[in-house]
C-alpha cells in the first residue's frame, strides 16, 4: 500500500507519542504535579525519625520558595524497598546506606539518582546515675570535655554474663535495679534503629570488624540474638522507646539506643522534656546512620539538590539534630555553639572510633535469624510504622 501524505503524519505523531511516553517513564517526569498555588507537589516515603523535620512549616516555606510542595509518609527504613508503589513517588528517604542500596537492587529501573544529604551518629540516651554505676565497672567514662562515652565491649561483656544493675559495684542506693543490663533497642524486625545497633554489636563482637560471610554471622549470632530477645517487648518506630525512656524515666529504660537527633530535637523544644539527670553518650565506637535519599523523578532530584546546597535548610537539619554534609558541613557546629550545647555534642570532625555497616546480604541474614528467634519468643508480630503524613502541610 502506498502511504499518502496524512498516514506518514500520523505516524509521525505516533512515534512521538510513543518516545514522549518513553521518556516520561525513564526519567519520572510528570510524577510531580503543579497545584492550584503554582508549586511542584512532590511525594515522598521517609523514615519516621525525619518526619518532625519535613512537617516543620519553616522547612516547607524553603521548599515552597523553590516552587515545591513536598508530601512525606513515614515507613520503617528496612522494609522501604518491599512497599508497594514505592515509585510510585518522587523519593525514598531511608536512614541507611544500605537500606538505600537495597532500594535500588530492587527497583534499578526506576531509580533516577541517590544521595546522602546529611547523617546523625547513633548514641545511647540515659541518665547520669546509671553512668556513674557503669563507670565504677569501667564501661562508661566522662571526658575531660564534660561527653560520657559508653565502652561498647565492655557492655556486651555484661550482657554475655547476664548481670544485673544491682550486682554492680556502686549500685547501691545509686541505682539498684534488679533487672538486667541492657540498652533499650526498636524492633529489629522493622525498624532501621534496630539495624543500626545490630550493625555497631556485630561490628564490636567481631573484633573492630565488619562481619562479611556467613560463617563469621552464624559464630555472632547467639550472642546478638539473646541482646535483642531479651529485651521483651519493641516499639516498630525510632520514636517509640525514646518516647518511654522520656515519660517513664530511669526505672523502666535506663538506656536505649537512639538517633543523636531525637535528643537535640526533644531538648530544644519550648516544652522539652529533658530533664536535668537526662544524657546523651556517644558509644565507643558508635555508627553513623546516613540519611540516603533515592530518587524516582526529577521532582526527587529537586528535593535532594536542596538539601545539599541551601543554606536555610542546612541549618533546620541542624535544629532537627541532623548533620549535613557537603558545603555546609560545618553548619551543625556552629549551631550547637549557638545553643551552648557544645559539652554535649561532639564536633562532626572528631568522630575517630567509627563502626561500619556490613553488607545488606549479611546484615539482612542476621536480621532475618533474630527475628525468627523474636517471633518464636512469643513477641507479637511486627508492626509497621504509621504511612499517614506526619503533619499538616500548605
Amino acid at each position: 500500500m502506498k502511504l499518502r501524505a496524512p498516514h506518514i503524519v500520523g505516524i509521525a505523531l505516533l512515534a512521538i507519542g510513543i518516545i514522549a511516553v518513553l521518556v516520561v517513564q525513564l526519567t519520572g517526569l510528570g510524577k510531580s504535579a503543579t497545584n492550584g498555588f503554582g508549586l511542584t507537589t512532590v511525594n515522598g516515603v521517609v523514615g519516621s525519625e525525619k518526619a518532625a523535620f519535613f512537617a516543620d512549616p519553616e522547612v516547607q516555606k524553603v521548599f515552597a520558595d523553590n516552587g515545591l510542595r513536598v508530601d512525606v509518609t513515614t515507613a520503617g527504613s528496612w522494609s522501604m524497598a518491599e512497599r508497594p508503589g514505592l515509585t510510585d513517588g518522587d523519593f525514598a528517604f531511608p536512614a541507611s546506606e544500605v537500606a538505600a542500596q537495597h532500594i535500588a537492587q530492587v527497583h534499578p529501573d526506576a531509580v533516577v539518582g541517590t544521595h546522602e544529604p546529611f547523617f546523625s551518629p547513633m548514641a545511647i540516651a540515659t541518665f547520669e546515675p546509671v553512668l556513674r554505676v557503669l563507670a565504677e565497672s569501667g564501661v562508661a567514662s566522662q571526658g575531660a570535655d564534660g561527653r560520657w562515652t559508653i565502652d561498647m565491649a565492655a557492655y556486651l561483656e555484661l550482657v554475655s554474663t547476664d548481670v544485673r544493675w544491682n550486682q554492680l559495684p556502686g549500685a547501691a542506693g545509686v541505682y539498684d535495679s534488679p533487672r538486667s543490663v541492657l540498652i533499650t533497642s526498636t524492633d529489629i524486625r522493622t525498624s532501621n534503629s534496630a539495624g543500626m545497633y545490630l550493625a555497631l554489636a556485630s561490628y564490636v563482637l567481631g573484633g573492630d570488624r565488619v562481619v562479611s560471610t556467613v560463617e563469621q554471622a552464624d559464630e555472632l549470632l547467639p550472642a546478638l540474638t539473646h541482646l535483642f530477645v531479651s529485651q521483651g517487648y519493641a516499639g516498630a518506630s525510632s520514636a517509640a522507646p525514646f518516647a518511654d525512656y522520656l515519660s517513664q524515666g530511669m526505672g523502666a529504660v535506663p538506656m536505649v539506643m537512639i538517633y543523636e537527633g531525637q535528643f537535640l530535637e526533644e531538648q530544644l523544644k519550648p516544652n522539652s522534656r529533658i530533664q536535668p539527670n537526662m544524657v546523651l553518650a556517644t558509644p565507643g565506637p558508635t555508627i553513623f546512620s546516613a540519611h540516603t535519599g533515592v530518587t524516582f523523578s526529577e521532582g526527587g532530584e529537586q528535593v535532594m539538590r536542596l538539601l545539599e546546597t541551601d543554606a536555610d535548610l542546612a541549618r533546620l537539619l541542624a535544629a532537627h539534630g541532623f548533620r549535613a554534609q557537603g558545603e555546609h558541613a560545618g553548619v551543625f557546629d556552629a549551631f550547637i555553639a549557638e545553643q551552648g550545647l557544645s559539652d554535649a555534642y561532639a564536633p562532626s570532625s572528631s568522630f575517630v572510633n567509627i563502626a561500619q555497616e556490613p553488607a545488606y546480604e549479611t546484615l539482612d541474614y542476621l536480621l532475618t535469624r533474630i527475628g525468627e528467634a523474636y517471633t518464636l519468643s512469643g513477641a507479637p508480630p511486627p508492626t509497621e510504622e504509621s504511612t499517614e503524613p506526619p503533619g499538616g502541610t500548605p
